[in-house]
């Protein structure tokens, strides 16, 4: 036979058509003989049939609108991706059909799409100049540019499927909510990816002895570093695991999705392995340290809940729970999602068939050996033909070169691809059924699982497909179990609103000796923001024209509500509301608001903006843009500020001083007035969902440069538990000061805005609301001294201070040290009693809960001439039970402020 090869590429060629779309002359060989059941061979409009599937024709793309806006605005892209995690960052699948219809190989356009963060712009220009590094236990350290890579190593293409380890991560979302987003089926996608082979590169670096792991390290700067991982060295040493460093992709460069100019790909592993933008190989004798790798693409046991995983650092850590090889997993792709089949006679006593279609796959370089197709619940099987097109490339002769690679599969026995099936079934029969199901095995006799195996990250989801079929008046139609992303239908949340319990073991239906009538839940309360009666489009430039502290406008979900009224009343101080003027504070508020304020918006909503306004619209000019991070203060009202995580300091069993250094270093302070508060936002890695608490930092000391926050973990605090679980060295977002409280010194104090003069303070506190009290408490204690040093000159002198601090045991009370000092400095004007609700026999303090009784023995009656602040913070049953007990003794409800 006769194969003609395609041409290697030239350098001489721009970057952009570094690679030919398509080979000029398609080899072509009459294949009857190697013809199996099951196999398609792919024919084109020449009629011939080719030796090996050749990548469909891309389409045409752009910068889609929704993407300008944002730091991917250089990235073109197809219309037809699902957005799985909104507009930005890009996480992304095909239509489950429009999938498997492109065939055995993925367009960029269509294949799915995992970004953590923003895609790293790399000009065509810059391309061939892009430089990489293979160090740490190499005795030969190298450093090389993509031009480099392509002259100086052997170039080989390989058919390659990459699969995210959260495919079908939504049925596990149905169940319960992971900590991850919601994949549908469509987390998978094949190419032919054109590189140097790895072990080529890591024999030129040659490993020293004790060298166990590869590490990876992408550009992407993220939240939490660069975006990295491993694998374990003598893998990547192997030829036949096929792992490369990859600069093609069907025939072309790199798409900047894909990891433009150069990647790892790594068959037969969760794409999570396959790191895109290379910067760095590191071979190491240890398991990657970075944040992703710990964090990340892992199946933590079933019993451990997202609340409680946030205070697991060593589980997160254990290997044994990291993601490598890719599980056994199939799908039905036909029938799709809502298709009607019509169950019309046939003519000429023909048996009326439907043929299903699906694919599958497997890890580690393992062969799908079986499809198993059910309709009657797993009581009977089906074998459905599997075809193999990853097989066409192994007929290639020695030395085939495509797309600029050597086509080096005939020697190898793994699979590095997914495989499909086809089964031809009599309508009579699917009308019978209620479902269809199937499952896949692999060479090694691994079948997927009847049932799920749920986890927190929500990965590895493989159970039997199922598909439900409804019989209808002259069709039968078909129901997927779930839709991807925030698209609704899918059987398991029709069943599960529907009150079944999907995980009984037969997929909700209600077996012998459960009610008949299911258990309905309660419909989630939906609270309206909006006021109905409201139809005022509330253009851009109008909305900037009320941004001010005076005119206070702000946007939640789209829709604009004036603070004007509500700045006198809100809970947190006007500064909340004069903060938010001017921004889009959607995740802010929905995060940070109860039930309650939610259902006072309608009182304040004033319009509606533009469908097409994004919050990067509403940005500030750069004329009015903060000042730069590293100025002398820290913190901004509207902007998220970074400081990295330097320290935790445990000062009781459940409690820490977090300690975060500053951008600025020494020379910059935190920038809170006393008794004001500051937000601190983190993000879930995987879903990047906000969560924002308000907390009171602990007094800076003289050498600045440094943040400290006093904070008891709880056992289902995202923030807390999320807090415990960052490395040191990540970075947490700030934004401050928020809070309704001044303390401005000499006993004025400032509350909404209104000055006050007080001669003594109350300060009630519990637990870890001791740090606002604090904060108060040592500038008054500060004032002693200087009043002390400069007694007659006519100031008032500063207040006096009793607290009263309440706890369960002695080994509650936290910063006891420090509460001691300032009342020695005192000198008698400062007073602290402790109480304990549960003390041991050793105790010789106060007893007892913090009640009407204690007030009236420690306070007393409010003074006649209200200079008196009782202020309160600490659990909420406390601070209910001080608000009661002050007003049943007289106290005014103005003179109680609580944190």
């Amino acid at each position: 036979m006769e194969v003609v090869s395609l041409p290697t590429p030239s350098l001489d060629s721009s970057p952009i058509a570094f690679y030919p779309h398509f080979p000029p002359t398609p080899p072509i060989q009459d294949f009857d003989e190697f013809e199996k059941p099951g196999f398609v061979l792919p024919t084109y409009v020449d009629g011939s049939t080719r030796l090996y599937p050749l990548p469909p024709t891309p389409r045409a793309a752009k910068v889609l609108p929704e993407d300008l806006k944002t730091p991917d605005n250089h990235v073109e892209r197809d219309p037809r991706l699902i957005r799985l995690t909104g507009v930005h960052p890009f996480n992304v699948e095909a239509p489950l059909s429009d999938l498997y219809d492109e065939g055995f190989l993925t367009t960029k356009d269509l294949h799915y799409v995992r970004n953590h963060g923003a895609v790293p712009r790399v000009e065509d220009a810059e391309v061939l100049d892009w430089e990489f590094t293979i160090e740490g236990m190499v005795s030969n350290p190298i450093k090389l540019t993509l031009r480099e890579l392509i002259q100086t190593y052997d170039q080989v293409t390989y058919p390659i499927t990459l699969v995210c380890a959260g495919n079908r991560r939504k049925e596990q979302n149905i169940v319960r909510k992971t900590k991850g987003f919601s994949w549908g089926a469509a987390g998978v996608s094949t190419a032919l990816w054109t590189g140097v082979a790895l072990p080529d590169l890591l024999a030129r670096a040659m490993p020293t002895r004790g060298a166990k792991y590869v590490c990876f390290e992408g550009a992407d700067k993220l939240p939490n570093g660069y975006y990295g991982t491993s694998v374990k060295l003598n893998w990547a040493q192997d030829p036949d695991r096929g792992m490369m460093v990859a600069h093609g992709m069907n025939g072309e460069p790199l798409h900047p999705d894909h990891g433009k100019p150069l990647r790892i790909v790594i068959p037969g592993q969760i794409g999570g392995r396959s790191v895109k933008w290379l910067k760095r190989i590191i071979v190491t004798a240890a398991p990657s340290d970075n944040w992703y790798h710990i964090y990340d693409n892992r199946v933590l046991p079933m019993m451990i809940s997202p609340e409680d995983s946030a205070n697991l650092p060593d589980t997160w850590k254990d290997e044994r729970y990291a993601i490598y090889d890719l599980n056994t997993n199939s799908a039905i792709c036909y029938p799709a999602h809502g298709e009607t089949v019509p169950l019309t006679g046939g003519g000429g006593g023909a048996v009326e068939t439907y043929k299903l279609k699906g694919y599958a796959y497997a890890g580690g370089g393992k062969r799908v050996t079986r499809l198993e197709v059910t309709l009657d619940q797993g009581r009977t099987w089906m074998l459905a033909p599997v075809s193999y097109p990853e097989d066409l490339y192994r007929l290639a002769p020695d030395g085939e070169v495509l797309f600029g690679g050597r086509l080096d599969m005939a020697w190898r026995e793994s699979c590095f691809c997914w495989c499909f099936w086809e089964i031809d079934l009599p309508l009579s029969r699917l009308q019978e059924a209620g479902d269809v199901m199937i499952r896949a095995m692999d060479d090694s006799m691994m079948v997927q699982p009847r049932d799920m195996y749920w986890s927190v990250l929500g990965m590895m989801n493989n159970p039997w497909y199922r598909v439900v079929i409804h019989k209808e008046a002259h069709s039968l139609r078909f129901e997927h179990p779930t839709q991807p992303a925030l698209m609704p239908g899918g059987w398991m949340e029709r069943v599960k609103k529907e009150g079944g319990n999907i995980t009984n073991g037969f997929w909700g239906e209600k077996m012998a000796g459960e009610d008949a009538a299911p258990a309905q839940e309660e419909p989630a309360k939906e609270i309206s923001m909006v006021d109905e009666k409201v139809t005022r489009t509330i253009t851009v430039d109008e909305f900037r024209e009320h941004s001010s502290d005076d005119r206070p406008w702000f946007v939640v979900n789209g829709q604009v509500y004036d603070g004007t009224k509500f700045l006198d009343a809100h809970p947190g101080g006007a500064t909340s509301i004069t903060n938010a003027a001017g921004q889009d504070i959607s995740e802010e508020f929905l995060a940070i608001h109860s039930e309650n304020a939610k259902a006072m918006m309608p009182t304040y909503h004033i319009g509606t903006l533009p469908l097409s306004t994004t919050p990067f619209s509403l940005s500030l000019s750069p004329s009015e843009e903060p000042t730069s991070p590293s100025t002398r203060v820290f913190l901004h009202p509207k902007t998220w500020r970074k400081a990295l995580l330097s320290q935790k300091s445990p000062i009781s069993p459940d409690t820490k001083i977090f300690t975060f250094s500053l951008p600025a270093s020494q020379s910059q302070s935190v920038g809170l007035p006393v008794g004001q508060h500051l937000l601190i936002r983190l993000r879930d890695p995987v879903t990047r969902e906000a969560v924002i608490r308000a907390y009171t930092p602990l007094p800076e000391d003289d050498s600045g440069g440094a943040l400290r926050v006093l904070i008891k973990v709880y056992k289902e605090g995202k923030m807390t538990r999320g807090l415990d679980s960052l490395p040191l060295g990540h970075a947490v977002e700030f934004k401050g000061p928020v809070g309704k409280f001044e303390y401005l010194g000499g006993g004025r104090c400032s509350v909404n805005g209104k000055g006050r003069r007080v001669r003594r303070f109350v300060m009630v506190c519990g637990g870890s609301g001791i740090t606002p009290v604090f904060a108060v408490l040592g500038a008054v204690v500060k004032e002693y001294a200087a009043s002390n040093d400069s007694s007659g000159d006519g100031e008032a002198p500063p207040p006096e201070c009793v607290v009263l601090d309440g706890n369960r045991v002695e080994g509650d009370i936290l910063l006891r040290e420090e509460l001691g000092r300032m009342e020695r400095e005192g000198g008698g004007r400062c007073r602290v009693v402790y109480t304990l609700s549960q003390p041991d026999e050793g105790w010789t303090g106060l007893r007892g809960r913090m009640d009407r009784g204690l007030f009236e023995r420690e306070v007393g009656a409010p003074p006649e001439e209200r200079d008196t602040m009782v202020l309160v913070c600490g659990p909420e049953g406390m601070e209910r039970g001080a608000r009661e007990a002050f007003l049943g003794m007289g106290w005014a409800e103005e003179d109680l402020l609580f944190f």
